[in-house]
Protein backbone atom coordinates (compact mmCIF):
# COMPACT_ATOMS: atom_id res chain seq x y z
CA UNK A 1 0.00 0.00 0.00
CA UNK A 2 1.15 3.08 -0.66
CA UNK A 3 0.67 5.32 1.99
CA UNK A 4 4.03 5.35 3.78
CA UNK A 5 6.07 8.28 2.41
CA UNK A 6 2.58 10.07 2.76
CA UNK A 7 2.55 9.24 6.24
CA UNK A 8 5.91 10.67 6.77
CA UNK A 9 5.58 13.54 4.53
CA UNK A 10 2.19 14.90 4.63
CA UNK A 11 2.79 14.71 8.74
CA UNK A 12 6.21 16.39 8.65
CA UNK A 13 4.70 19.71 9.94
CA UNK A 14 5.46 18.20 13.44
CA UNK A 15 8.62 19.89 14.46
CA UNK A 16 11.31 18.19 15.98
CA UNK A 17 10.83 19.75 18.96
CA UNK A 18 7.71 19.56 20.79
CA UNK A 19 9.25 21.48 23.81
CA UNK A 20 8.68 21.02 27.67
CA UNK A 21 8.19 24.90 27.03
CA UNK A 22 4.36 23.64 25.78
CA UNK A 23 3.78 22.20 29.06
CA UNK A 24 4.53 25.28 30.61
CA UNK A 25 2.60 27.14 28.53
CA UNK A 26 -0.50 24.56 29.53
CA UNK A 27 0.37 24.75 33.07
CA UNK A 28 -0.34 28.74 33.05
CA UNK A 29 -3.23 28.55 30.40
CA UNK A 30 -6.63 30.51 31.92
CA UNK A 31 -8.94 28.05 32.94
CA UNK A 32 -12.38 27.18 30.43
CA UNK A 33 -15.08 29.11 31.33
CA UNK A 34 -18.36 27.24 32.16
CA UNK A 35 -20.84 28.76 31.29
CA UNK A 36 -19.98 28.69 27.51
CA UNK A 37 -21.53 25.16 26.98
CA UNK A 38 -24.03 23.27 28.45
CA UNK A 39 -22.48 19.57 27.84
CA UNK A 40 -19.43 19.25 30.08
CA UNK A 41 -16.12 19.71 28.25
CA UNK A 42 -13.24 16.32 28.65
CA UNK A 43 -12.24 15.48 32.07
CA UNK A 44 -8.94 14.00 31.93
CA UNK A 45 -7.12 17.06 29.88
CA UNK A 46 -6.01 18.52 32.62
CA UNK A 47 -5.04 15.39 34.93
CA UNK A 48 -1.31 15.26 36.09
CA UNK A 49 -1.59 11.52 33.96
CA UNK A 50 -2.80 13.37 30.59
CA UNK A 51 -0.38 15.76 30.95
CA UNK A 52 3.20 13.30 31.70
CA UNK A 53 2.01 11.01 28.62
CA UNK A 54 0.96 13.89 26.08
CA UNK A 55 3.70 15.80 26.56
CA UNK A 56 6.77 13.64 26.51
CA UNK A 57 8.15 14.65 22.89
CA UNK A 58 6.69 11.98 21.47
CA UNK A 59 3.50 10.80 19.20
CA UNK A 60 1.37 7.81 19.49
CA UNK A 61 1.27 5.89 16.33
CA UNK A 62 -0.95 2.99 15.20
CA UNK A 63 -1.86 1.12 12.56
CA UNK A 64 -5.06 -0.55 11.05
CA UNK A 65 -6.36 -3.00 9.12
CA UNK A 66 -9.30 -1.25 7.09
CA UNK A 67 -12.34 -2.21 4.98
CA UNK A 68 -13.47 0.98 3.28
CA UNK A 69 -16.44 0.96 0.61
CA UNK A 70 -16.01 2.61 -2.83
CA UNK A 71 -17.94 2.39 -5.99
CA UNK A 72 -20.35 -0.04 -4.45
CA UNK A 73 -17.92 -2.48 -3.27
CA UNK A 74 -15.91 -3.31 -0.12
CA UNK A 75 -11.96 -2.45 -0.50
CA UNK A 76 -9.42 -3.75 1.56
CA UNK A 77 -6.55 -1.02 3.03
CA UNK A 78 -4.64 0.09 5.86
CA UNK A 79 -5.48 3.19 8.10
CA UNK A 80 -2.88 5.03 10.22
CA UNK A 81 -4.08 7.38 13.19
CA UNK A 82 -1.40 9.67 14.50
CA UNK A 83 -2.23 11.22 17.72
CA UNK A 84 0.19 14.26 19.23
CA UNK A 85 0.45 17.27 21.22
CA UNK A 86 1.72 20.28 19.53
CA UNK A 87 1.60 24.72 19.98
CA UNK A 88 -0.83 26.12 17.65
CA UNK A 89 -1.37 29.46 16.63
CA UNK A 90 -4.69 30.91 16.79
CA UNK A 91 -4.08 33.95 14.19
CA UNK A 92 -2.99 31.22 10.83
CA UNK A 93 -4.70 28.44 12.99
CA UNK A 94 -1.36 26.12 11.91
CA UNK A 95 1.54 24.83 14.04
CA UNK A 96 3.77 27.15 15.69
CA UNK A 97 7.46 27.44 15.23
CA UNK A 98 9.55 27.83 18.71
CA UNK A 99 9.31 31.97 19.42
CA UNK A 100 6.90 33.15 16.37
CA UNK A 101 4.03 33.40 17.63
CA UNK A 102 4.62 34.39 21.76
CA UNK A 103 1.20 35.79 22.14
CA UNK A 104 -0.90 33.70 19.95
CA UNK A 105 -0.59 30.14 21.07
CA UNK A 106 -2.34 28.09 22.32
CA UNK A 107 -1.81 23.58 23.24
CA UNK A 108 -3.78 21.15 20.68
CA UNK A 109 -4.14 17.87 20.54
CA UNK A 110 -3.54 16.77 16.89
CA UNK A 111 -4.94 13.56 15.16
CA UNK A 112 -3.60 12.45 11.42
CA UNK A 113 -5.81 9.66 9.88
CA UNK A 114 -4.67 8.55 7.06
CA UNK A 115 -6.36 5.73 4.78
CA UNK A 116 -4.96 3.97 2.20
CA UNK A 117 -6.62 1.68 -0.53
CA UNK A 118 -6.79 0.40 -4.05
CA UNK A 119 -9.54 0.21 -6.40
CA UNK A 120 -9.12 -1.85 -9.52
CA UNK A 121 -5.79 -0.39 -11.32
CA UNK A 122 -5.17 2.91 -9.22
CA UNK A 123 -5.66 3.92 -5.75
CA UNK A 124 -6.79 6.72 -3.13
CA UNK A 125 -4.89 7.90 -0.34
CA UNK A 126 -6.85 10.03 2.00
CA UNK A 127 -5.86 12.19 5.14
CA UNK A 128 -7.96 13.94 7.64
CA UNK A 129 -6.56 15.88 10.11
CA UNK A 130 -8.32 17.49 13.46
CA UNK A 131 -6.90 20.10 15.58
CA UNK A 132 -8.47 20.13 19.58
CA UNK A 133 -7.90 22.62 21.43
CA UNK A 134 -6.57 21.90 24.56
CA UNK A 135 -7.34 25.07 26.77
CA UNK A 136 -10.29 27.27 26.79
CA UNK A 137 -9.81 29.64 22.82
CA UNK A 138 -12.51 32.16 21.02
CA UNK A 139 -14.78 31.55 23.66
CA UNK A 140 -14.97 28.12 23.06
CA UNK A 141 -13.89 25.71 25.66
CA UNK A 142 -10.92 23.01 25.67
CA UNK A 143 -11.93 19.74 23.68
CA UNK A 144 -13.33 21.95 20.64
CA UNK A 145 -12.00 21.64 17.91
CA UNK A 146 -10.41 24.24 15.96
CA UNK A 147 -9.47 23.40 12.41
CA UNK A 148 -10.11 20.44 10.38
CA UNK A 149 -8.75 19.79 7.29
CA UNK A 150 -8.55 16.81 4.50
CA UNK A 151 -7.44 16.37 1.22
CA UNK A 152 -7.88 13.23 -1.11
CA UNK A 153 -5.66 12.01 -3.91
CA UNK A 154 -6.19 9.33 -6.50
CA UNK A 155 -5.56 9.45 -9.95
CA UNK A 156 -8.39 10.98 -11.88
CA UNK A 157 -7.29 14.51 -9.11
CA UNK A 158 -6.99 16.00 -5.95
CA UNK A 159 -9.03 17.70 -3.41
CA UNK A 160 -8.31 19.53 -0.12
CA UNK A 161 -11.17 21.21 2.40
CA UNK A 162 -10.39 22.60 5.59
CA UNK A 163 -13.28 24.25 8.48
CA UNK A 164 -11.80 26.80 11.06
CA UNK A 165 -13.66 26.62 14.04
CA UNK A 166 -14.66 30.46 15.50
CA UNK A 167 -17.32 31.25 18.26
CA UNK A 168 -20.20 30.83 16.20
CA UNK A 169 -19.46 29.84 12.90
CA UNK A 170 -17.23 28.27 10.46
CA UNK A 171 -14.89 29.51 8.32
CA UNK A 172 -14.78 26.92 5.17
CA UNK A 173 -12.34 26.63 2.38
CA UNK A 174 -12.29 24.15 -0.68
CA UNK A 175 -10.31 23.00 -3.90
CA UNK A 176 -11.39 20.51 -6.09
CA UNK A 177 -10.92 19.54 -9.47
CA UNK A 178 -14.42 18.37 -9.39
CA UNK A 179 -16.63 20.10 -11.88
CA UNK A 180 -18.89 22.89 -9.44
CA UNK A 181 -16.95 22.25 -6.63
CA UNK A 182 -13.95 23.78 -7.47
CA UNK A 183 -12.97 26.75 -5.81
CA UNK A 184 -15.43 27.56 -2.52
CA UNK A 185 -14.50 29.97 0.33
CA UNK A 186 -17.51 30.69 2.68
CA UNK A 187 -19.09 30.35 5.85
CA UNK A 188 -20.99 27.82 7.81
CA UNK A 189 -22.57 28.05 10.99
CA UNK A 190 -21.75 26.74 14.25
CA UNK A 191 -24.61 26.21 16.60
CA UNK A 192 -23.49 26.66 20.33
CA UNK A 193 -21.95 22.13 21.62
CA UNK A 194 -22.19 21.86 17.75
CA UNK A 195 -19.66 18.65 17.41
CA UNK A 196 -17.72 17.64 13.91
CA UNK A 197 -18.23 14.51 12.82
CA UNK A 198 -14.56 14.50 12.37
CA UNK A 199 -13.61 14.44 16.16
CA UNK A 200 -15.15 11.23 17.00
CA UNK A 201 -12.29 9.62 17.25
CA UNK A 202 -11.12 11.50 20.00
CA UNK A 203 -14.34 12.25 21.26
CA UNK A 204 -14.13 8.31 22.49
CA UNK A 205 -10.67 8.91 23.96
CA UNK A 206 -12.17 11.61 26.12
CA UNK A 207 -9.89 14.30 24.48
CA UNK A 208 -12.93 15.79 22.91
CA UNK A 209 -16.66 16.95 23.97
CA UNK A 210 -18.68 16.68 25.05
CA UNK A 211 -17.61 13.94 28.12
CA UNK A 212 -19.75 10.94 28.53
CA UNK A 213 -20.32 8.64 31.41
CA UNK A 214 -21.00 4.95 31.65
CA UNK A 215 -24.53 4.54 30.62
CA UNK A 216 -25.02 7.86 29.28
CA UNK A 217 -26.69 8.99 26.26
CA UNK A 218 -26.95 12.49 25.07
CA UNK A 219 -28.06 14.67 21.96
CA UNK A 220 -26.37 17.16 20.07
CA UNK A 221 -25.86 19.09 16.72
CA UNK A 222 -23.23 17.16 14.65
CA UNK A 223 -21.45 18.62 11.05
CA UNK A 224 -20.93 16.14 8.56
CA UNK A 225 -17.39 14.75 8.24
CA UNK A 226 -15.03 16.77 5.45
CA UNK A 227 -14.48 12.86 4.63
CA UNK A 228 -18.29 12.42 4.00
CA UNK A 229 -19.43 15.79 1.75
CA UNK A 230 -15.99 15.18 -0.24
CA UNK A 231 -16.35 11.59 -1.47
CA UNK A 232 -20.01 11.83 -1.71
CA UNK A 233 -20.47 15.07 -3.29
CA UNK A 234 -23.25 15.86 -1.09
CA UNK A 235 -23.20 19.06 1.13
CA UNK A 236 -22.11 19.65 4.65
CA UNK A 237 -25.14 20.06 7.12
CA UNK A 238 -25.91 19.93 10.91
CA UNK A 239 -28.40 16.70 11.64
CA UNK A 240 -29.21 15.35 15.74
CA UNK A 241 -26.40 12.73 16.41
CA UNK A 242 -27.31 10.95 19.93
CA UNK A 243 -24.51 9.66 21.62
CA UNK A 244 -23.86 6.91 23.86
CA UNK A 245 -21.41 4.85 25.96
CA UNK A 246 -21.66 1.26 27.19
CA UNK A 247 -22.40 0.92 30.64
CA UNK A 248 -19.61 -1.78 31.34
CA UNK A 249 -16.43 -2.94 29.77
CA UNK A 250 -15.76 -6.00 27.82
CA UNK A 251 -13.41 -7.96 25.77
CA UNK A 252 -12.58 -7.88 22.33
CA UNK A 253 -10.20 -9.59 20.23
CA UNK A 254 -8.05 -8.02 17.08
CA UNK A 255 -5.29 -8.57 15.51
CA UNK A 256 -3.37 -6.79 18.35
CA UNK A 257 -4.35 -8.77 20.74
CA UNK A 258 -7.04 -9.08 23.32
CA UNK A 259 -7.96 -5.62 25.27
CA UNK A 260 -10.74 -4.34 27.40
CA UNK A 261 -12.68 -1.52 25.35
CA UNK A 262 -15.51 0.96 26.24
CA UNK A 263 -17.83 1.24 23.67
CA UNK A 264 -18.75 4.41 22.15
CA UNK A 265 -21.87 4.32 19.72
CA UNK A 266 -23.02 7.05 17.59
CA UNK A 267 -26.43 7.16 15.47
CA UNK A 268 -27.56 10.19 13.09
CA UNK A 269 -30.95 11.25 12.39
CA UNK A 270 -32.31 9.71 9.00
CA UNK A 271 -28.49 8.73 8.58
CA UNK A 272 -28.01 5.04 9.39
CA UNK A 273 -24.91 4.62 6.47
CA UNK A 274 -23.33 7.46 9.18
CA UNK A 275 -23.99 5.85 12.95
CA UNK A 276 -20.76 4.45 14.10
CA UNK A 277 -19.40 2.25 16.92
CA UNK A 278 -15.65 2.82 18.55
CA UNK A 279 -13.93 0.37 20.90
CA UNK A 280 -11.54 2.32 22.87
CA UNK A 281 -8.97 0.89 25.46
CA UNK A 282 -10.30 1.06 29.39
CA UNK A 283 -7.19 1.91 30.53
CA UNK A 284 -5.65 5.20 30.36
CA UNK A 285 -5.04 6.40 27.48
CA UNK A 286 -7.94 4.55 26.04
CA UNK A 287 -6.25 3.62 22.74
CA UNK A 288 -8.87 3.28 19.26
CA UNK A 289 -8.45 -0.40 19.09
CA UNK A 290 -11.86 -1.07 16.30
CA UNK A 291 -14.07 1.41 15.04
CA UNK A 292 -17.13 0.20 12.21
CA UNK A 293 -19.33 2.27 10.32
CA UNK A 294 -22.57 1.54 9.15
CA UNK A 295 -21.69 2.35 5.32
CA UNK A 296 -19.40 -1.07 6.14
CA UNK A 297 -16.02 0.94 6.85
CA UNK A 298 -14.42 -1.10 9.31
CA UNK A 299 -11.09 -0.90 10.89
CA UNK A 300 -9.13 -2.98 13.73
CA UNK A 301 -5.65 -2.32 15.29
CA UNK A 302 -2.46 -3.90 13.93
CA UNK A 303 0.13 -2.45 16.09
CA UNK A 304 0.97 0.71 18.15
CA UNK A 305 3.90 2.35 19.13
CA UNK A 306 4.81 5.97 20.71
CA UNK A 307 7.94 7.36 18.97
CA UNK A 308 9.29 10.40 17.61
CA UNK A 309 8.19 9.49 14.04
CA UNK A 310 9.64 13.02 12.38
CA UNK A 311 13.16 12.05 12.69
CA UNK A 312 12.73 8.70 11.71
CA UNK A 313 12.50 9.93 7.66
CA UNK A 314 15.92 8.66 6.67
CA UNK A 315 17.06 5.39 5.02
CA UNK A 316 16.66 2.27 6.75
CA UNK A 317 13.55 3.51 9.60
CA UNK A 318 11.39 1.98 6.82
CA UNK A 319 11.70 -0.70 9.77
CA UNK A 320 9.66 0.61 12.25
CA UNK A 321 6.43 0.34 10.19
CA UNK A 322 6.56 -3.09 11.39
CA UNK A 323 5.58 -1.73 15.04
CA UNK A 324 2.46 -0.91 13.76
CA UNK A 325 1.31 -4.07 12.46
CA UNK A 326 1.97 -3.05 8.55
CA UNK A 327 4.72 -4.20 6.35
CA UNK A 328 7.63 -2.25 4.83
CA UNK A 329 6.66 -0.74 1.64
CA UNK A 330 8.65 -2.37 -1.45
CA UNK A 331 9.85 -0.21 -4.39
CA UNK A 332 7.31 1.35 -6.48
CA UNK A 333 6.76 -0.75 -9.99
CA UNK A 334 4.34 2.14 -11.64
Amino acid sequence: MPHRKLLLVASCVVAATLVASVALRVAARPADNPSESKVPPPRELQSQEFQTLWYDGKAELAGYELSIPRYGQMRKGEAVTIFVTEPFSNSVRVKADPGKHPNDEFPVMKLNLVEDFTTGVYDYNLMTCVFVALSGVNGLPSGTPTKVSFSSQEWCGHVYEQLLFDSSSIRRTRHSYFDGEADVNDTLEFPKNGLSEDSLLLWARGMAGPAINPGQSLQVPMLTSVKVTRLNHVPAKWATATLSRSADTKKVTVPAGEFEVDVFNVSVDNDAKRSRTIEVEHAFPHRVIRWELGNGEKAELLGIERMTYWKMNGPGFEEAVKKLGLTPRPPRTM
